[in-house]
């Protein structure tokens, strides 16, 4: 029985010598192998699915933010932050049931911090997606483009535009888009 045992521990530690001394076949990575195995860029492309009744997302300050990429702590810090920040991949945010701005992957569009634009038809049966877009995208409240009132928005606050951000105010009464937001009538959750 000790000879068994001595002989499965001079097999054992032969073993560890020789990996130790790079016997094994496989080499380790090099910091250069490393360095090239990075993650893709995280992206978030919205399908009609994502737009959930506003009551099912949480409000901030009289508009409401949901993240469909799993970002919704990261998201949530930055709304509430008065020194604002960058929104996460994957941010939906919605003033009324008919538009939304969402955070696309770094590249999609540099000139509007990666926020791609949304006019959405709502109803009973759910959301269905208008036009999306960039710059072309026009708001409902006939004030021009979508990204053009954002990029009033202070750098910090990522374009997202409140009464203190810098942005010109709608052409519309807090009671209207008050009205349109509890109005929804898309199902809930």
């Amino acid at each position: 029985m000790k000879r068994q045992v001595l002989v499965v521990a001079l097999v054992l530690g032969s073993f560890a010598i020789g990996c130790a001394r790079g016997g094994s076949d496989a080499a380790p990575p090099t910091s250069k192998a490393k360095a090239t195995a990075k993650a893709a860029p995280e992206e978030f492309v919205a399908t009609a699915d994502d737009f959930v009744n506003l009551a099912d997302m949480t409000p901030v300050r009289g508009f409401f933010i949901d993240n469909r990429a799993g970002h919704l702590d990261e998201a949530l810090a930055v709304a509430r932050s008065p020194e604002g920040g960058t929104y996460p991949v994957g941010t939906i945010i919605q003033l009324i049931p008919q538009e939304a701005m969402v955070k696309r992957g770094a590249g999609f569009d540099p000139a509007s911090n990666d926020w791609e634009f949304f006019e959405l038809d709502t109803s009973s049966a759910g959301t269905v997606i208008h036009q999306r877009g960039k710059a072309e995208i026009e708001n409902r409240f006939g004030s021009g483009s979508c990204s053009s009132c954002h990029s009033q928005a202070g750098e910090q606050f990522d374009l997202v535009c409140e009464d203190t951000h810098g942005c010109e105010p709608l052409p519309v009464s807090d009671e209207l888009i008050l009205g349109l937001q509890q109005g929804d009538a898309r199902p809930r959750a």
